[in-house]
């Protein structure tokens, strides 16, 4: 029997990929749990097709689930089994529809909510060893006194080594009033210290950081959440309130969409409803049916309808970010700078499905007021099972027009009106900031230096001490052109040929060219490695001092204040 369940009124625009499990993916040509009704237009296949075809596959799926949960040679999780087997049917879609079980539900009504209940930190594994990498101000960690760069040893009582990091978000996480016991070595050092925390409902804003940089207003936006428009129009009513009491004429706001993978639709419309006039198109959605479009207009007056404005967005900037950029720059209401947005075009519904699980489905593409689908092609393996007929990807050549008769193409994400590419962390320093080397030496550094007047930070030998630092950790860097030597040494040992001196030889210089390369381009990184140790040492001592040192320092934000200094060159990039 087919069940037909309620779709819950949460549309989502967040680059949301599907959550990974530990079961291998069966691939298997079969039944939806939860099957929305068809539509009469949706394609050639009648709906009576379509219902034979559902109900002839869901009998096909129980029988080789039975046979395989009874018969299989070795025990199997029928659970795991199941789970498994919905991931590799929904893998046949696109890359966002997936199947989320309870504790995954849990964790997408905190992304699109904004709150959970907790403690207020995030934590990460380094070496084995888990430390608190950020401390929500005013949260319950904060007012128990736990740091950045604390590190977390035990759990009521159970040790955090070897634990899934899962696991010990799980652990930490409870029913508000209760309590949770942390053992904690300040900075990784020293004895440990028992601290109780009572666990309360934790807000995580979606504005980050917000201030004023010289005659310019910022606003970093990381995601999109029910409080997201309350969050940024607090952030830019406290600008102007800046920049009213320096006696500073503020010439426009940057608001930076990079790295912002998205969220809820209804924010993302009400967030550029900030800065375009009321009843102005923002998106419309289309789904399989003829009659299913949606128009999403702004609802209330802007906040600040004529202060100039730049977007700043990148690769990562998906989903809602490219509703709230695409509209900006089709209503020529701002300048969009950066590289090009990710390009995620896909709407996906929550649908409740029983025991608390959840099917995040693709239902329906959106359009920027213009008429672009932003969604770029979806790459898909044509050895597999052809379970999607048509996928409707946009013409990337077709040329659509902004208020103003600018030229705006679709087909990949949203294009700057200015391109600016941010620079590349080194592959060295890239290294080091994921293995933990600049997080670990920074926590060091705050347990030696507690007290340290931050304006002598840039007076201390800190690169130096890094090196002596890596050298006691015994770390070591081979660049990705050594280690495909590496390889290549290993397949002549597979070859036979590892007893020819004379190729051996000549491998050996190579390995020495190449490590005297990495150390000359190590040596030309230097002032960058020396930035970012003093950015990562500031944030232990001031989260937002060292936000404002990033901003400052950014070559990217740079271009966007310079443009917000040019008044005549700003307004010459929204005409035709």
């Amino acid at each position: 029997m087919i069940r037909f369940m309620s779709m819950r009124r949460i549309t989502l625009f967040r680059n949301f990929r599907r959550w990974p499990r530990t079961a291998a993916i069966l691939s298997i040509a079969g039944v939806i749990v939860a099957i929305q009704p068809a539509s009469a237009a949706s394609g050639a296949i009648s709906a009576a097709d379509n219902y034979f075809a559902a109900t002839r596959s869901i009998d096909l799926l129980g029988e080789v689930y039975k046979n395989v949960s009874q018969s299989y040679v070795d025990p199997v999780d029928v659970s795991e089994f199941m789970y498994s087997g919905i991931d590799g049917m929904l893998d046949q879609l696109d890359p966002f529809t997936s199947f989320l079980d309870e504790a995954q539900s849990d964790e997408l009504d905190e992304i699109t909510s904004g709150q959970y209940t907790g403690i207020g930190i995030t934590i990460a594994v380094f070496s084995g060893d888990l430390f608190i990498t950020s401390v929500i101000g005013g949260q319950p960690a904060a007012k128990a006194g736990l740091q950045t760069g604390d590190q977390i040893v035990a759990i009521d009582g159970i040790r955090t080594t070897k634990r899934p990091i899962d696991e010990i978000r799980s652990a930490i996480k409870g029913p508000p009033g209760t309590v949770v016991r942390l053992s904690i070595r300040r900075d990784g050092q020293g004895a440990a210290k028992l601290i109780a925390i009572t666990r309360e409902e934790v807000r995580v804003s979606t504005v980050p950081y917000a201030g004023l940089f010289g005659s310019s207003g910022y606003v970093q936006m990381n995601s999109f959440a029910e409080h997201s428009r309350e969050e940024l129009s607090s952030a830019i009513r406290a600008i102007h309130e800046e920049a009213a009491k320096k006696r500073i004429a503020l010439n426009g706001i940057v608001l930076d969409l990079r790295g912002n993978p998205g969220g809820l639709l209804t924010s993302a419309v009400e967030v550029a409803g900030l800065f375009v006039e009321k009843g102005s198109k923002i998106v419309s959605t289309r789904g399989r049916a003829a009659d299913s479009e949606q128009l999403f207009v702004t609802k209330t007056d802007p906040q600040a309808p004529s202060l100039p404005l730049v977007v700043m967005i990148d690769g990562d900037s998906a989903s809602a970010s490219e509703i709230v950029s695409g509209a900006i720059q089709e209503l020529d209401r701002g300048v969009i700078l950066g590289e090009s947005s990710y390009g995620k075009g896909l709407v996906q519904s929550i649908i409740t499905l029983p025991y608390d699980h959840i099917l995040k489905m693709t239902t329906a593409k959106y359009y920027t007021p213009s008429g672009r689908l932003i969604q770029k092609p979806i790459a898909r393996d044509d050895s597999r099972r052809k379970a999607v007929l048509s996928t409707g990807d946009a013409d990337s050549t077709k040329v659509f027009y902004t208020r103003n008769r600018r030229k705006v193409y679709g087909g990949g994400g949203i294009r700057p009106d200015v391109a600016v590419r941010a620079d590349a962390l080194s592959e060295y320093l890239h290294t080091l900031e994921k293995s933990g080397q600049l997080f670990r030496y920074a926590s060091r550094f705050h347990r030696k230096h507690p007290e340290l007047q931050l304006k002598r930070l840039q007076s201390e030998p800190v690169y130096e001490e890094f090196g002596r630092f890596l050298e006691k950790e015994r770390f070591t860097f081979r660049s990705g052109a050594q280690k495909k030597l590496d390889s290549l040494k290993t397949l002549v040992q597979k070859e036979g040929v590892g007893e020819d001196r004379e190729l051996a030889g000549q491998l050996d210089l190579l390995d020495k060219a190449l490590a005297a390369s990495t150390k000359r381009g190590i040596t030309r990184d230097s002032l960058r490695i020396t930035a970012a140790l003093q950015r990562e040492i500031l944030r232990h001592y001031d989260e937002r001092a060292a936000q404002r040192k990033a901003i400052e320092s950014d070559p990217v934000a740079a271009k966007a204040f310079s443009l917000l200094a040019e008044p005549a060159r700003y307004q010459a990039l929204l005409k035709p």
